[in-house]
């Protein structure tokens, strides 16, 4: 459980800490957005965003084995996907055929062009909430939602939402860790049997994790109601949002990257029909 990095800060005095949640939200759908418009043809692009990867986590300060790990909560659906692509796409030239089973050379490439574009993105994600605390994530969401509030939609409302669903992320995932260790030291028994022993050996777990869930949601509701809080209310806030030079060139660099990855494709398609 400790290898989930999803939805933790990581504290630091760094340039990537520094820039303006609003930018690094844009930012990062602006990567993903570079690494979807990646063409099967073209692995430069992969390798333009893996090293704009590399680069970030250098100036964040962040370990990259810690930014690693978040790939290992969606390995499994990693590789399945990478196998559905094997088994299912029969276009190109075949490599290898056993019975019903045929790997061609175009399922291997977007096999791997499937995993280059999972782990990327995971990867960008990984970033943003390893970099950015959940007060300012939600802080950001709420100043680029704002002009929702015209349409009568509760913006606040949502913001808290997102900030207290990632802050509970590791909480509960620290409390999944100690109900499992309390249940082998009672005898339960979670690694041996097939899948579904292992998954009925899982209830022990599911019921008390509920339940510290909903202790917790109640406290937390106890809390707020206890110092009158209101989201609907005008609020103020202690920490405005300022832009500054930082975050524009984090901009400049993004969108260099966006236009190194187009500039890639259109090349990599010339080549391709002429």
């Amino acid at each position: 459980m400790k290898d989930v990095t999803f939805g933790q800060f990581f504290p630091a005095q760094s340039f990537v800490h520094k820039l303006d949640a609003r930018i690094k939200i844009l930012l990062s759908i602006a990567f993903m957005v570079a690494v979807f418009m990646v063409q099967a043809f073209q692995f430069m692009g992969f390798v333009a965003c893996l090293l704009f990867v590399l680069v970030v986590t250098a100036l964040a300060k962040v370990p990259f084995g810690k930014v690693l790990r978040s790939i290992k909560g969606i390995l499994f659906f990693i590789v399945f996907s990478a196998v559905l692509q094997l088994l299912f796409n029969k276009n190109g030239t075949t490599l290898w055929h056993w019975k019903f089973i045929t790997i061609t050379d175009k399922g291997l490439l977007n096999a791997g062009f499937i995993i280059c574009k999972i782990t990327l993105v995971v990867l960008g994600a990984s970033l943003l909430t390893l970099t950015t605390s959940p007060v300012d994530i939600a802080d950001g969401i709420e100043s680029l939602m704002y002009p929702l509030k015209w349409i009568k939609f509760p913006v606040h409302e949502f913001a808290l939402i997102m900030s207290i669903a990632l802050r509970f992320i590791p909480t509960l995932l620290d409390e999944t860790d100690r109900i499992i260790k309390a249940q082998k030291a009672r005898g339960a028994n979670f690694e041996s049997g097939n899948v579904f022993k292992r998954a009925k050996a899982l209830v022990p777990v599911l019921i008390p994790l509920l339940i510290s869930a909903f202790r917790r949601a109640e406290e937390l509701a106890d809390a707020m109601d206890a110092r009158c809080y209101s989201g609907s209310k005008n609020r103020t806030k202690y920490k405005k949002m300022r832009l500054t030079w930082r975050d524009a060139i984090a901009t400049l660099v993004v969108g260099g990257l966006i236009t190194g990855v187009v500039f890639l494709n259109i090349t990599g398609f010339l080549a391709v029909v002429l």
